[in-house]
């Protein structure tokens, strides 16, 4: 079969002539165009201020004012398009960086290509935690299943048999499989139904906030409006004079530089992430990172170095060592993407056991099997070997209870030193999976991060808790648990089986410090558990860790997670450890530090200047500046504060988010505290010195250009989120 599968494929010529003819292997949504961004940018809140500000310069003879402000907007929806659109590019040049390899037959042999160049008739291979790619039809499977929630909404793998149709979009779940292309592209199932969908209405976090921000300086300056006018009117003040007044009021409002700003630091932010390793796939998640205070983090290759080699193999006659070596040869060769299968093999091919073989059958293993199968052709007819979890192998071996006890010895001893045990097993293939005979046990090692230790250490006196959930036995949990300086229990499966997410509080873990023998269920329940009363980031790598990263507030796909993980994970981080999560928090909470900065910055700033133009009015129905004066004084203020979305911020201590009450609150005060000072000058300079209107007008205009600039230290030194 294996043969006739390889005679099959395409060779380059044909599958570059089909990716000629039917293009790339990519699924293309709905995008927003040009003319919709631009749309969307006139129809904001900002832009409908600036053209009303202008059209009532027009109605009041302020020709000059009029084509000003006309150009002001100009420039502005400009700025803003441009910023729109390097996010939005930064984000999509960022996703690419996630590309998808594929094991596709070419000329005659296996070889890994980009999911995109793959066409039809293509014939590919997947295993568990693979993305199928395309529309294909069995051609030969092993225990195959396919999840296709993404189609369907069912959560339960479907079991696919040959000639069955695998669909674009699911993933492979248990088993292996071999398909041949039928179809690619947009014209997968997967794809029209991506086609026909709308694109989404959902805000982003910066949309959300632009918006919050716009509404609140909006409705602040037409109070201010109502309330002016009614005194002015109250007071028999000529309609132009009042509209004057009004027209300055609203071009107070308008915080002329707040999208660019605000778009500026978030696309700025992500590269930023992007250069520390981690790929963003929902912006909404660089808040939810920000605020994390417990990390429920794997132990191999975020705690450990990944770094997994054969430490020592031990044999149960009559096997030897060197079988078992063989045997874990053969039992892993059909799936060297593992880091397990990887040491097995180099050390199966150091030792000269690599042997040249057939084989007709193969099952990976996953999260519910735990160990993998497969038939080999020998000399002496088809064996059939297993490879997996010892409590696991042990049920599938006809072993006597000395036997029992010997490996249940060793692998404990194993434990205690920091070893995982993988058992090997072999039998005829006829019987299947029973009565086999124990070969023996490798035994893993994996060392602890050097600056693991230290990196907890960081992260808990910076308001995370670091909590460990492996799959491993109880006494490497707790040896490992140990050398990271983590404090507290570390519990058995046996405890977490028995509790209920529902009733259990999540003041239950705040003396835990690892979890042992964790199943996918189990992980799915410590995050509930601990969503309760805390922010959570999961990490994982398999298909098993999907439901629990699904349901945390930040999912965190590792750099060796499969494909299927990777897609549905909020962060992507492309290198191993812990130290590169802690840096994707400290960015986060930068990034947010800034926005709160400049929209704390801008809210306290147009908030003084409306008050102030109010209250002049009201006691001297005039303002010294004109409404030109008021636009030049926005962009003299609002253009230096462009350097925020650069500015050096210092670590904060603890997780943080925008509190919107909070900083309106604050910025009222800041900006009180510039009408008190405003008011002042103007009442020393007209009422007191009886300076003429052209030096008053100049003084106020220097002191509310100097008072922004010095605005913004005051909101930069005060945040409460830095220290110095």
């Amino acid at each position: 079969m294996q043969e006739s599968i390889l005679s099959a494929g395409l060779t380059t010529a044909q599958a570059g002539e089909r990716l000629a003819r039917f293009g790339p292997n990519q699924i293309e949504g709905k995008r927003a165009s040009v003319v919709v961004k631009l749309l969307k940018q006139i129809f904001s809140p900002i832009t409908l201020m600036l053209l009303a500000a202008a059209f009532l310069s027009l109605l009041l003879g302020k020709v000059f004012d009029f084509y000003f402000i006309l150009s002001l907007t100009a420039v502005n929806l400009g700025v803003a398009f441009w910023q729109e659109h390097k996010a939005d590019r930064a984000i999509e040049d960022l996703q690419k960086q996630l590309t998808v390899s594929v094991a596709v037959v070419r000329d005659g042999a296996w070889a890994r290509v980009e999911s995109s160049a793959i066409v039809p008739d293509d014939i590919v291979r997947l295993s568990v935690g693979d993305i199928v790619p395309a529309d294909g039809t069995v051609l030969e499977e092993s225990n195959v299943s396919m999840n296709e929630a993404a189609l369907t909404g069912e959560s339960l793998p479907k079991e696919k048999k040959n000639g069955d149709t695998c669909y674009a979009g699911s993933y492979v779940a248990t088993g292996s499989v071999t398909l041949k292309i039928t179809t690619t592209g947009n014209r997968t199932f997967f794809g029209k139904s991506i086609v026909s969908l709308e694109r989404s209405t959902k805000k982003s976090l910066l949309e959300k906030d632009i918006l919050t921000i716009d509404i609140f300086l909006s409705v602040a300056a037409l109070i201010g409006i109502v309330v002016l006018s009614g005194f002015l009117f109250f007071w028999h003040k000529p309609v132009l004079e009042v509209l004057d007044l009004d027209l300055g009021l609203l071009i107070a409002g308008i915080p002329v530089a707040l999208p660019a700003v605000m778009a500026l630091i978030i696309s700025l932010g992500i590269v930023g992430l992007a250069k520390k390793n981690v790929i963003v796939r929902r912006i909404s998640a660089i808040e939810d990172l920000s605020n994390v205070d417990l990390l429920l983090s794997d132990k191999t290759g975020t705690l450990t170095e990944n770094k997994i080699e054969v430490a020592r193999v031990i044999a149960y006659e009559p096997s030897t060592e060197a079988d078992v070596m063989r045997y874990g040869y053969w039992s892993s060769v059909q799936d060297d993407r593992s880091a397990i299968n990887q040491a097995i093999i180099t050390s199966a091919r150091a030792a000269g056991v690599a042997d040249a073989l057939v084989i007709s059958a193969y099952v990976p293993a996953d999260s519910v099997r735990k160990h993998s199968s497969a038939s080999v052709q020998t000399e002496k007819g088809t064996v059939l070997v297993v490879a997996g979890a010892p409590q696991v192998i042990a049920s599938l071996c006809a072993l006597d209870g000395g036997g029992l006890q010997k490996l249940t010895d060793d692998v404990a001893a194993a434990a205690r030193d920091g070893y995982r045990a993988i058992a090997i097993a072999f039998g005829d293939n006829g019987s299947g999976e029973k009565n086999m005979s124990l070969a023996g046990i490798i035994l893993i090692s994996d060392t602890v991060r050097p600056d693991a230790a230290e990196t907890i250490a960081f992260m808990e006196a910076n308001g995370i808790t670091v909590k460990m959930v492996t799959g491993d036995d109880y006494a490497i949990a707790q040896r490992v648990s140990g050398v990271l300086g983590l404090s507290g229990e570390v519990v058995r499966r046996d405890a977490l089986a028995s509790l209920d997410p529902a009733t259990t509080p999540a003041s239950w873990l705040d003396d835990k410090a690892a979890f042992a023998q964790v199943l996918p269920q189990d992980k799915y329940a410590l995050v509930q558990i601990s969503k309760k009363d805390h922010v959570v980031a999961a990490t994982g790598d398999g298909v098993n860790d999907l439901p629990a990263l699904s349901i945390a507030n930040v999912g965190i796909a590792v750099k060796e997670a499969v494909d299927a993980l990777r897609s549905a994970a909020d962060i992507v981080l492309l290198s191993s450890g812990i130290a590169v999560i802690k840096d994707a928090v400290i960015e986060a909470r930068k990034i947010f530090a800034r926005m709160y900065t400049y929209s704390l910055y801008r809210l306290s700033e147009s908030f003084r200047l409306i008050v102030t133009i109010v209250v002049l009015g009201i006691i001297y129905a005039t303002y010294p500046l004109t409404p030109i004066q008021l636009i030049l004084l926005a962009l003299m203020n609002d253009l230096p504060i462009i350097s925020l979305a650069t500015d050096r911020v210092a670590l904060a201590d603890r997780p943080a988010h925008i509190n919107v009450k909070d900083r309106f609150v604050l910025s009222s005060l800041y900006g009180l505290t510039g009408v008190a000072n405003s008011l002042l000058l103007f009442f020393i300079a007209h009422s007191f010195l009886h300076l003429p209107d052209a030096v008053v007008q100049t003084m106020f205009f220097l002191k509310l250009t100097v008072g922004g600039h010095m605005l913004i230290y005051v909101a930069h030194t005060k945040e409460r989120w830095y220290k110095y």
